[in-house]
């Protein structure tokens, strides 16, 4: 396994973070639960030392799934959990901002009991909520930190500006954001972020799959699925057609290394130099130790440059 230091915070986190999104099973179909505990058992002991995590992910059901999984086995890895994202009423349509104390009141208390855990390593304000000061969001995790439940504080889905403002009230020790070879919207707030000395977190590392190389024609998703539900470009046009013009040359890399396309997308995210840990989704123990193996070697140079060629060339 691989390692890089967590910015400021000093931390020594694995470049492979467990995500857990799917874990919690909403929006993305049936999960069964001991794969997904033996999907994480499998990456601590391939050396993955951090996992990400959220209430909202299942409301509840992933931070379960991972308190089970890290019974007596909390001293090896880092936890980091979000709050700020907010669930519709009636359990329909896309997530929406909610940064209100008493919001992230409920979701970290339950949080903790459900991970079975008295404190998590990184609490991170899930997203900006333009109907909340920050400051008193601030106030309420700035407590919780003070009263040892949380060591370190940062911010997820935060662009500069929004970063900016909030540091004025919080010391931000890390960022998450999305990123990958077809979603890199967000890569000047990572730069500028490694630049502050802010480790930065990936999320949508495999872009949900489709940089696997397991989807080679549009899929005919369902209307709850996270990536219908939340319109991803890249599951749409034109952008889907562009990254299977892409997928053709990850397929000449990956048969030069005889390795699965996936290890390539994950190299690729790992090898940028403001890119600290990237998160990827496991259900199964075979996911884990695939991702895992993508750590025991690297794309050369000339790899890098053949692949961002490519990049501008299809999805620019």
């Amino acid at each position: 396994m691989r390692y890089k230091k967590l910015g400021k915070s000093g931390m020594e986190v694995s470049t492979l973070t467990i995500g857990t999104w799917a874990m919690g099973g909403l929006g993305y179909g049936s999960v069964e639960k001991n794969e997904c505990i033996d999907a994480v058992h499998t990456m601590i002991d391939q050396g993955v030392n951090h996992i990400d995590t959220a209430w909202v992910y299942g409301l509840g059901a992933a931070d379960k799934v991972v308190g089970e999984a890290i019974k007596g086995l909390r001293d090896k890895v880092m936890i980091t959990t979000k709050c700020g994202f907010r669930n519709p009423e009636n359990g329909t349509g896309p997530n929406y901002p909610d940064c209100s104390p008493q919001w992230f009141t409920k979701c970290f208390e339950e949080s903790l009991r459900n991970l079975g855990t008295d404190y998590v390593d990184f609490f991170l304000v899930h997203v900006p909520d333009e109907k909340v000061p920050f400051e008193k969001t601030a106030e309420c995790i700035l407590k919780w930190q003070e009263q040892g439940k949380i060591r370190f504080l940062g911010v997820s889905n935060f662009g500069i500006e929004h970063m900016n403002e909030m540091g004025k009230f919080i010391d931000i020790t890390a960022v998450q954001s999305g990123y990958s070879m077809i979603a890199r919207e967000e890569e000047d707030n990572m730069i500028w972020a490694k630049e502050k000395d802010i480790g930065v977190m990936t999320h949508s590392s495999l872009a949900s799959g489709l940089l696997t190389g397991a989807i080679r024609k549009m899929p005919d998703l369902p209307e709850d699925d996270i990536r219908k539900l939340y319109r991803y470009p890249h599951f749409m046009e034109p952008k889907f057609s562009q990254t299977m013009v892409l997928l053709g040359v990850l397929d000449e890399i990956a048969a030069k290394h005889h390795v699965p396309v996936a290890q390539v997308s994950l190299n690729w995210n790992a090898q940028k130099e403001f890119v600290s840990t990237s998160l990827v989704g496991v259900r199964n123990v075979k996911e884990a130790v695939e991702n895992c193996e993508s750590t025991k070697w690297s794309l050369t140079q000339e790899d890098m440059k053949i692949i961002d060629k490519a990049i501008q060339e299809t999805v620019g």
